[in-house]
């Protein structure tokens, strides 16, 4: 029997890649993670494209060199957009990203050929999400806005606070205007706020959250290339490295994630010497 037991690794800006671990961990509930939010740099999507890149190698070095991680995820739409191509050549191993399954899904999803699609400026800029769906059906139109407040509310723990409500419905009301059937939450963190995004669009309105798509993408990927870990594999505790506040990240994931254990969080430093910036894993700081 195939087993690779070796773990997935995951990387996101912030919390918001905690959606996709969440799918991922429900498809591939044997499968052990070592997950990476970058707090302390976030958010990415107002960052020069060549400093996103220069935060994924760092990432991604730490935990190949460190983890031996199998597969790399990388959970935020920027970084996917900006950074996969560039690792996808430097590194040996493969990488899933989290914009061609939310591409896919919404072309499936969109009956009359107008999807919009909210994301952070950075994944906007890069017109990446626009070109795959249009490259799957020329047709449709895509109205895409940068909404980098909602980043904030998330990773400030305001995701479920209804006092933000009349602030997504003002955001949203041109994809209302425009008659839009499909929406893609373009930020990992966006399904955080899925509820209050729901209302603000109506019930009309189909959102595309990339997580469950990108965890069938890993799935998939595993299983065809005879990668995945044994069902009775009895593995270490999942991993989790924030760069900011330990308190607040943990907070967070234990409040998505609903663990049955505690959460075993690592702080990440950002060390810097004559060559280059790295990280480091410390114990997290009072």
């Amino acid at each position: 029997m195939i087993n690779d037991s070796r773990p997935i690794g995951m990387m996101d800006s912030g919390v918001g890649g905690l959606t996709v671990l969440l799918a991922a961990q429900q498809a591939l509930p044997q499968e052990r993670f070592v997950y990476v939010g970058d707090t302390a740099r976030m958010p990415y999507g107002s960052k020069l494209a060549s400093d996103v890149v220069s935060f994924s190698q760092e990432i991604a070095n730490f935990l190949i060199n460190n983890y031996d991680i199998k597969l790399l995820v990388i959970a935020c739409n920027t970084a996917s957009a900006c950074a996969l191509p560039i690792l996808a050549k430097e590194l040996n191993i493969p990488i899933i990203g989290v914009i061609d399954g939310g591409a896919r899904a919404a072309v499936q999803q969109s009956k009359n050929q107008k999807i919009g699609l909210i994301a952070t400026q950075g994944t906007v800029n890069s017109g990446k999400y626009q070109a795959e769906i249009k490259q799957l059906n020329p047709d449709l139109t895509v109205i895409a806005q940068a909404e980098p407040e909602f980043v904030t509310l998330v990773e400030s723990d305001q995701a479920n606070n209804p006092a933000y409500q009349a602030l997504i419905d003002q955001h949203l009301a041109i994809f209302v205007r425009q008659g839009v059937d499909t929406l893609v939450l373009g930020c990992t963190h966006f399904p955080l706020l899925g509820q209050m995004i729901q209302q603000a669009v109506g019930d009309q309105v189909t959102l595309i959250d990339p997580s469950f798509e990108t965890a069938n993408d890993i799935k998939k990927y595993l299983s065809q290339h005879k990668m995945l870990a044994s069902q009775d594999l009895i593995s270490e505790p999942n991993r989790y490295f924030t760069t900011g506040n330990c308190a607040t990240f943990t907070q967070i994931a234990s409040k998505w994630l609903q663990p049955t254990e505690p959460l075993v969080v690592a702080h990440l430093a950002i060390k810097h010497d004559a060559a280059q910036e790295y990280l480091e894993e410390v114990v997290c700081p009072d």
